[in-house]
């Protein structure tokens, strides 16, 4: 397998948070999620027809989904393009990457899955980085009017986007008895992406009107190459490759997203910052190379590895 297809699903997230925070200036938060999950779900759901899988065929298999939906879908993105309007993509990208941390602590409890003296030791340089990012130094001596406006921190919008991609990464074992993998990532894009829509349509009035030629391309790079095309190429590689080894890559994801974001945004990171951001990555590492790195020798159990867009 050629380099650049295993890393282009992690370029395509990481590049398409540095393209949804470019578009923001013309729309509006809500419309911008809903235009992202959408269309990704269609071409998706007929990727799943032109490779022959089935179809939900229960109540059961139709509720699980609805309940997918809601957590991966509506509030997984909502809470993404709220934060993201609110903060650098980068930063936005690095707080959504740390997903692992809340999967390993959701699959010890759910599913009894051991985390190890790596994992333990990667958790709590996880929580140490982001709270350096969420919290800059001069904030740690006022901590009270901090929290009072929090809802304006777009880090911590993003690190609730974390949690909900964590749940809906559990919840993909869970669904996975009724529902083909495929497929139900195709309807939770879908019906994720109808709430947003009538929100954005109830609060955010006419969100398409300022949308220029360059703003309508970068959606349907989020959507297409960002959402639609990373699915596909991240469970082809999931199906050919090593799981533990691909769900390493995905500190590729906020690097490509804090390269871009520099480039082309003009984001810069203060030094704790950028601490912060180094020990979120050391710990992504060690979390999804916890087995291997505790016994070279045995084999791992296989933790839910995410398959959702991280931008």
């Amino acid at each position: 397998m050629h380099p650049l297809w295993l890393v282009s699903p992690f370029f395509f997230w990481g590049t398409a948070m540095i393209v949804m925070k470019a578009i923001l200036p013309q729309t509006a938060p809500l419309f911008l999620g809903a235009f992202r999950l959408i269309p990704a779900g269609l071409l998706v759901l007929a990727a799943a027809v032109v490779l022959g899988r089935s179809q939900p065929r229960s109540w059961r298999a139709w509720g699980a989904i609805l309940l997918f939906a809601l957590v991966d879908g509506t509030l997984f993105q909502g809470f993404l393009v709220t934060g993201l309007a609110r903060t650098q993509a980068g930063l936005g990208s690095v707080m959504i990457d740390s997903q692992p941390l809340v999967v390993a602590l959701l699959a010890w409890w759910l599913y009894g899955e051991v985390i190890g003296l790596w994992g333990w030791l990667g958790l709590a340089l996880g929580l140490t980085g982001i709270a350096m990012i969420a919290l800059p130094p001069q904030e740690w001596a006022h901590l009270g009017d901090y929290w009072a406006q929090v809802a304006g921190h777009g880090e911590w919008w993003m690190l609730l986007a974390a949690v909900a991609m964590a749940l809906g990464t559990v919840m993909m074992r869970w669904l996975s008895r009724w529902v083909d993998p495929l497929v139900a990532t195709g309807w939770h894009l879908v019906l994720g992406g109808i709430p947003l829509l009538a929100l954005s349509g109830l609060w955010e009035g006419a969100a398409w009107s300022q949308v220029n030629g360059w703003g309508w391309l970068g959606m349907a790079y989020s959507a297409v190459l960002g959402s639609a095309a990373s699915y596909g190429l991240f469970f082809y590689l999931a199906a050919q490759g090593n799981l533990t080894s691909l769900s390493a890559l995905t500190f590729l994801t906020p690097v490509f997203a804090l390269t871009f974001g520099a480039l082309f945004l003009g984001e810069t990171l203060t030094l704790w910052q950028l601490s912060g951001v180094i020990l979120t990555l050391i710990s992504i590492t060690l979390i999804n190379q916890r087995h291997r790195l505790q016994s070279p020798v045995a084999q791992p159990v296989p933790i839910p590895v995410s398959v959702k867009p991280s931008p």
